[in-house]
């Protein structure tokens, strides 16, 4: 019994049959085995979107976007090499069907339809999404992109060249280029003109960047029209940006231009610019009713510009098929993808809440950390501050030595971020590392936050450890994305098979002094306690910064992590805890062989029994002072400092708590949104009424100019306020 046959395709046999084709042409460069095998990828592709949609009729598909009308994406995938790394729209099936048949042995048509399906089996991401990815293709998977892979292709093309520079053997060849295929709607998206703004800042000062773009313009975004003219207007006018341009209902002249484009990137590893003119067949997935917005003649003019019209009316025009034995052979194809699908709808489905999270952290590396530098080679390193050696110091400071022995330890760490060349930072955390380690692992980036992030994802994938810096924690939301929908979600989305582990420096929390306003005491990190998969270290004291960043280096070496690095601004030259010149806050740089400390171990300050104090960061020092004022009143406190944020353990707490039952949680962020929300839940959850336990929080506003910051704020003397209301409650 014959499978069920799509409406349009039916239409198109009986067009076919009914020689109802445009005008072919005979000539053209591709040879007519080179013509047939492009033609078969873009049939296999517009059958799978075809099929994709009988399938979620019958309840068995569950994503609808498809390449119809972009198939000419597949000589794109022909002019370049599988070691290529490819990061692609959604609308790129036929690449990736092309891609395939380069690799002997794929199985491209099952792999799609398993995706459709939300198999388990599928190779990718094991049925959590329908994404275009594959290890074995080096193609890492994006899900509905809308232009947040640009600053990753970025990154990527930027590793590849830093690779040569740095003898570094990465994930892909140093003569690779990095190709990413976006929409035209995309374009106009901020982080792509930041991603495309980053690629030419960088060519423009003779920087490496081979990196291929390729924007299929069908000329709508859902049902917004793109006005005519107008990308090739935006893409054409960067001087550092080569623009090409083909049309994409013509193999031969998409194939030719393509070569030329992916030719000059490899040779000059300079930035290009594919402008490929499609159509949109199908409206924008199968919910979507075009017709609604467009009008019948403009739809049919698309249909007119088919590619696989085209591709047709050529094979015919060579003598390689008379229309009768091309419908033939495509309803073979047909046929032939109808018997997979029936075969890909039956596989395993995920089926249990641990089977889909199983992937959110990626697979951990059995390999033994390289060995600290020491001897007469750290002597050098340090030289510059010998006259500091032995003494205690401040945070700042113990970070920037620690930075200094995990580059030397691990030649893969690459710093990025602005102004921490020669300046060192605006804190000066990064001193001296650009002079030890030179422009190309310690990189000043442009003022751009979605690229530093999409940098860094860019060097991770390539076999570097980045440790990007923010310069400050209110400047991240402009490019949460990066991390949440990019960094954190590899993982997930390829079944641990490609990850992106990195170290994320930002300077952030409040008491500042009242300098800067909230732009600069952002006292709310809430949205990476909401990305699954991803660490936040905080540490509160110098010691602790320079442990907790060994560790956080160490989770992405071996565990393939995405860490961040929370430091609190207020604290990196605090000296002193009670009073001036008594250097309380100091410490010792903590030996590069002294064992690091497990994750989510708390540190513990005092024995007390009659109440804990939890806190971290700028409350954890606040703490410290109160538990002060009240020992001198005769109570017994403990102060507990949780330096792991991210996630929180719990059972390492309620260990540190020992026998205290009144608990006093210290948390300089605000009240709703708080991490002393989840601790209070969390305690009582797991413990019911064990512990008695009271929020202190700052208020929820932004945080003001000035001394008027210290109105929304907790305070010392709040917290010993705090601390004795719950000590004398009955």
């Amino acid at each position: 019994m014959a499978a069920a046959m799509h409406p349009w395709l039916a239409e198109f046999i009986q067009q076919l049959e009914a020689q109802q084709l445009p005008a072919g042409s005979a000539a053209g460069t591709l040879t007519d085995v080179e013509l047939f095998d492009l033609f078969e990828s873009q049939l296999w592709s517009r059958l799978l979107d075809l099929q994709s949609r009988l399938m979620q009729a019958q309840g068995q598909s569950f994503y609808t976007i498809g390449s119809s009308g972009h198939e000419a994406n597949a000589a794109v995938a022909k002019a370049l090499r599988v070691t290529d790394p490819a990061f692609l729209h959604y609308r790129s099936g036929a690449f990736f069907i092309q891609r395939a048949k380069q690799l002997p042995g794929s199985t491209p048509i099952y792999d799609l339809l398993l995706s459709f399906a939300a198999s388990a089996d599928d190779p990718i991401s094991a049925g959590r999404h329908k994404v275009l990815g594959s290890l074995q293709l080096n193609i890492p998977p994006q899900t509905s992109t809308i232009a947040s892979h640009l600053p990753k292709a970025m990154g990527t093309a930027y590793a590849i060249g830093l690779s040569e520079r740095l003898n570094h053997v990465g994930t892909w060849p140093q003569d690779a280029i990095a190709i990413c295929s976006f929409g035209d709607a995309s374009a106009n998206h901020s982080t792509a003109v930041g991603a495309i703004n980053a690629a030419c800042w960088a060519a423009y000062q003779s920087v490496p960047m081979p990196l291929l773009l390729v924007c299929e313009d069908n000329g709508l975004g859902i049902s917004t029209h793109t006005p005519k003219g107008w990308i090739q207007h935006q893409l054409s006018q960067h001087s550092e940006l080569k623009y090409f341009t083909a049309d994409g209902s013509d193999l031969d002249d998409t194939y030719a231009v393509a070569c030329a484009a992916a030719d000059y990137v490899r040779t000059r590893r300079r930035p290009a610019v594919l402008h490929l003119h499609t159509v949109r067949l199908f409206g924008h997935a199968g919910a979507d009713a075009e017709v609604a917005y467009r009008s019948k003649e403009a739809i049919a003019t698309d249909a007119q510009r088919d590619p696989l019209r085209h591709s047709c009316a050529a094979l015919i025009s060579r003598g390689l098929f008379t229309h009768h034995t091309l419908s033939q052979y495509i309803q073979q194809q047909q046929q032939r993808i109808a018997r997979v699908a029936e075969q890909a709808a039956q596989r395993p489905k995920l089926e249990t809440a641990e089977q889909v999270m199983a992937s959110i952290v990626p697979p951990t590396r059995e390999l033994p950390p390289p060995v600290p530098v020491q001897g007469a080679t750290r002597d050098k390193l340090f030289a510059w501050d010998k006259h500091n050696a032995g003494k205690p110091q401040h945070l700042a400071k113990l970070i920037n030595l620690a930075l200094h022995d995990i580059m030397a330890q691990y030649p893969n760490t690459v710093l990025c971020g602005e102004d921490i060349g020669k300046k060192g930072g605006v804190y000066h955390v990064t001193q001296h590392l650009f002079e030890a380690f030179g422009p190309n692992r310690v990189i000043n980036t442009l003022l751009d936050e979605q690229s530093i992030l999409g940098l860094a994802i860019g060097m991770a994938q390539q076999g570097f450890i980045p440790i990007p810096e923010i310069q400050f924690l209110a400047y991240v939301h402009n490019a949460e994305d990066q991390i949440r929908g990019e960094a954190a979600t590899l993982s997930f989305f390829s079944n641990g098979q490609y990850t992106n582990p990195m170290v994320i420096r930002i300077a952030g929390l409040a008491y500042q002094r009242g300098f800067g306003g909230h732009f600069h005491n952002d006292n709310s990190f809430a949205v990476f306690r909401d990305i699954p998969g991803v660490i936040v270290l905080c540490p509160s004291n110098g010691r602790d910064g320079a442990l907790l960043m060994r560790q956080a280096v160490d989770l992405a070496a071996r565990e393939q992590r995405v860490v961040i690095m929370l430091e609190p601004i207020a604290l990196y030259m605090t000296r002193d805890l009670h009073e001036t010149g008594d250097g309380l806050w100091l410490a010792d740089y903590p030996a590069v062989t002294e064992p690091l400390p497990a994750l989510g171990e708390p540190s513990v300050y005092g024995d007390g029994t009659d109440l804990a104090i939890i806190s971290y960061g700028n409350g954890y020092y606040l703490s410290r002072q109160a538990e002060a004022q009240l020992a001198a009143q005769g109570y017994s406190v403990r102060v507990i400092d949780l330096r792991c944020l991210v996630p929180l353990h719990v059972e390492p707490l309620v260990a540190a708590l020992g026998e205290c039952s009144r608990i006093l949680i210290v948390d300089e962020c605000r009240r709703r949104g708080s991490l002393s929300e989840e601790l209070f839940t969390v305690l009582h959850e797991r413990h019911p009424a064990r512990f008695n336990i009271v929020r202190l929080n700052a208020e929820d506003s932004f945080i003001p100019l000035g001394k008027a910051a210290y109105h929304v704020l907790p305070s010392t003397a709040q917290i010993v306020a705090s601390a004795l209301q719950l000590l004398e409650a009955n």
